[in-house]
């Protein structure tokens, strides 16, 4: 009787912010009347393709309006949107057609092209390109169907949002966030960032991590404004944020001084921006934010919690590094059995809560083992200190941290041993000033055979996306081990490895 949706929400939109405007993308600007008739339009003909409640519907490209108006679409007949990452090989978006087996694919023409070229035969679904113009095109397809509301039964716990997590154990896997906890992630992210009635924010990051996707959904839950950045162009950004009046936008450091140096001469006014402070320059062309989230350092959070866990902002002056927990969630830390450990101990980060995901699409059993026992085992190192703050140390899986993206060795390491000349390889982390790390292999020949570095790089971008790729290979005659797996931290040491992910994120929004 009193359940409440994304659709819903969007419904309500109508009704009271019907002329505010909901999305802008190049020359398309909606407002939230044009996006629930759009999305009503969209609703009937996924209908009509097959998708019904908990069917699958996959985005190949680049940000869209779309991808938003999508997700609506799917909130209002209880299917799932998986915005995949478009810059993946044919390889990897092979694995995620045959995974997901999506009912209709809408992708792009264009750049995507010569990746889906080899696999769009064989592929499942219909699929509709959004960016044609012939009789088929995504715009012809909307028209074609009702701007009737579909009313189809949906629950606020049917999962909606579908995003592919790193691959941790050499193959990604689909997270799956209910209804319910976008609406509850939004609300809390909402109120730490101080989200009031007119807010505009530039998506400025790909919609399909977690990190642009919270704010977005954010965004259109407290009836702001999406600007949606297809990819990221620092001179139209600066654009966009001076001619729309955007106050915040998912940006990390480096995108920050690509911003500045675009900006040199201030031919932009970027004053409405909102944002954390970082060097002279910078400041002087935003408006910094002295509120706690503009002080602080976001967090600590994951695809799988829906966003955020912890918010530095709720702990400003804390002894933990990653703030308190959102106040719709419990976080314990506990051992190897799964016992709570004392403040001051180690262990890892579990949690439950409204918007904890609902498990992994297809993964029954890696289900069951990460939300055993009713809580969700992020697989995260972490402790809370004695004030009651928490501390993110890092993975119990090494990751590597590039450029904002999430990157683990098994992936890597699986693409070079698919080589033949390759009989071994482990995966390190070397800093770097800009990207946060760079990946760098360690690799073992096959007897009598010689590769070069730069022929293993471009064997690996053929098999996984580019930005997982080495930057720098080297070859040697021996792995070093500890039991059955490479001695990473040796490694480290021989090669220069370190910088891991272990104190604050630096996204924010």
């Amino acid at each position: 009787m009193h359940q409440l949706t994304v659709a819903d929400v969007v419904r309500e939109h109508r009704r009271s912010r019907a002329h505010v405007t909901a999305l802008v993308d190049g020359e398309h600007r909606f407002n939230y009347a044009q996006l629930d008739e759009r999305s009503n339009r969209l609703a009937n003909a996924l209908v009509a393709a097959g998708v019904g409640r908990g069917g699958r519907v996959l985005w190949l490209g680049v940000n869209s309006f779309r991808i938003v108006e999508l997700l609506v679409a799917c909130a209002k007949i209880g299917a799932v949107l998986c915005p995949a990452n478009w810059r993946q090989s044919s390889e990897e978006l092979r694995f995620v057609l045959e995974d997901l087996r999506p009912a209709v694919v809408v992708w792009e023409a264009g750049p995507l092209e010569a990746a889906l070229d080899p696999i769009r035969a064989d592929a499942p679904g219909r699929w509709v390109c959004h960016n044609g113009d012939g009789p088929d095109d995504y715009e012809s397809w909307l028209a074609a169907h009702s701007a009737d509301d579909p009313e189809s039964p949906v629950s606020e716990e049917d999962p909606l949002l579908l995003l592919y997590t790193a691959a941790f154990d050499g193959h990604p896997n689909g997270a799956l966030l209910a209804q319910r906890a976008l609406l509850a992630h939004s609300m809390m992210l909402g109120a730490v960032r101080q989200v009031e009635e007119g807010f505009v924010c530039l998506d400025s990051g790909p919609l399909f991590h977690v990190g642009t996707m919270m704010f977005a959904v954010t965004t259109l839950v407290f009836g702001g404004t999406n600007v949606v950045l297809p990819t990221f162009d620092p001179e139209l950004a600066c654009l966009l944020i001076e001619r729309e009046r955007c106050q915040a936008a998912v940006l990390f450091p480096a995108m920050i001084s690509q911003l500045v140096e675009a900006n040199r001469g201030r031919r932009f006014d970027l004053s409405s921006l909102r944002f954390a402070p970082a060097d002279d320059d910078w400041n002087s062309m935003i408006t910094v934010d002295t509120s706690p989230w503009g002080r602080s350092l976001a967090g600590y959070g994951q695809t799988e919690v829906g966003g955020m866990l912890t918010y530095h902002a709720l702990g400003l002056n804390g002894v933990g590094a990653s703030g308190r927990p959102s106040l719709l969630v419990q976080v314990r830390f506990v051992d190897l059995d799964d016992h709570e450990v004392p403040d001051g101990e180690i262990g890892e980060i579990v949690a439950r809560g409204p918007h904890i995901f609902s498990g992994y699409f297809n993964r029954p059993e890696l289900t069951t083992a990460k939300l055993r026992g009713g809580w969700h085992h992020t697989g995260d190192l972490g402790r809370r200190e004695s004030d009651g703050t928490i501390s993110f140390l890092g993975p119990k899986l090494r990751m590597i941290k590039s450029g904002g993206e999430n990157i683990y060795p098994a992936e890597v390491e699986r693409a070079l041993t698919g080589h033949p000349d390759v009989s071994g390889a482990a995966v390190i982390g070397r800093p770097d000033p800009v990207w946060g790390q760079n990946v760098v292999a360690v690799v073992v020949l096959e007897p009598g055979r010689e590769v070069s570095g730069d022929d293993l790089i471009a064997y690996t971008r053929d098999r996984i996306a580019s930005y997982k790729k080495p930057k720098d290979v080297i070859v040697v005659e021996e792995i070093p081990r500890r039991g059955f797996t490479p001695d990473y931290d040796l490694l480290d040491t021989r090669y220069g490895g370190g910088g891991y992910p272990g104190g604050q994120t630096n996204q924010q929004g």
